[in-house]
């Protein structure tokens, strides 16, 4: 995609993951099938995205690293009217409480919009979840915070600790087991501070490594550090999780793009023939080392 069009990264409307583009005010979306080849090369300079749908004023030029893809000014907007920066106290709509397990030990709280399904869980990469309730904003945050402090859980998990994972992960059944003792252990702190406008819903352990593919493909090997000018991407598509893709790359093994680090890149399309080929910096994530050069 090319002629203006910057790519949004992946979005989980549904039950397969899709590629957002923008050109000003104009949307479109990109369905994406495992099995199927991606390619493209970087183009110019990284420009910021802007904020809540609007064009940067700016036009700022912001770093290949970032995975926010935004100006300090245009992050601060965006995030002045989201639901974590606590602004939107008097939001009439009902939201969910969730239990997020991302591998042996890494868990999180959190809340999404009900309205919302469980998307906020595939954006997340959630490779396992169960809802614990459902009520008003402030009662499913005040739960969330209490859920935090009672279980010993982060706020945030990186994307670097869930893909460093992601490619040994236990069986089902241990993912299922490990997810029902901490609802179990949730459930037990009935009273103890979880607001009574707060239903409580019963356990539903839900595991989506299957929706994902990363229950069937080879463990990745390493993951893009940046985009750099001319360089190239290419591969086929594994699996996917959050927003990273899995691209299998012909000498290389399963290299993981988090397509956080190509918005605001113009983009020019590589064709198929080429074959896979990645020309960006890397990062080892299999032994751990780093790649400085473009590999």
């Amino acid at each position: 995609m090319s002629g203006g069009w910057w790519c949004d990264g992946v979005r989980w409307p549904g039950q397969a993951p899709e590629l957002g583009w923008s050109r000003g005010g104009d949307r479109r979306v990109s369905a994406l099938a495992y099995g199927a080849g991606i390619g493209f090369r970087a183009l110019g300079e990284r420009h910021c995205v802007g904020a809540r749908g609007n064009v940067c004023p700016l036009g700022a030029v912001v770093p290949g690293r970032s995975t926010g893809g935004r100006c300090a000014e245009c992050a601060r907007l965006d995030r002045a009217h989201s639901v974590a920066a606590d602004t939107l106290a008097d939001d009439p709509r009902t939201y969910r409480v969730y239990l997020a397990w991302f591998g042996p030990g890494m868990v999180k709280v959190g809340i999404t919009g009900e309205e919302r399904g469980a998307a906020r869980l595939r954006e997340q990469g959630a490779v396992v979840f169960t809802w614990l309730g459902r009520g008003p904003l402030m009662a499913a945050r005040r739960t969330e915070e209490v859920l935090r402090a009672a279980l010993g859980v982060p706020d945030r998990i990186s994307y670097a600790r869930k893909r460093a994972v992601r490619g040994r992960l236990p069986g089902a059944e241990e993912r299922a087991v490990e997810v029902a003792e901490l609802y179990g252990r949730a459930a037990r702190l009935e009273g103890g501070g979880r607001p009574e406008s707060l239903e409580r819903l019963p356990l539903e352990v839900v595991d989506q490594a299957m929706l994902f593919g990363i229950d069937r493909t080879p463990a990745p090997v390493r993951s893009v550090r940046e985009l750099v000018d001319g360089g190239v991407v290419a591969g086929r598509l594994v699996a996917a999780a959050g927003p990273d893709l899995h691209l299998a790359v012909d000498g290389v093994g399963v290299v993981v793009l988090d397509t956080r680090l190509i918005t605001g890149w113009d983009l020019a399309a590589v064709p198929a023939e080429t074959g896979s080929d990645v020309g960006v910096p890397l990062i080892d994530i299999g032994g751990g080392g780093v790649q400085g050069g473009l590999f």
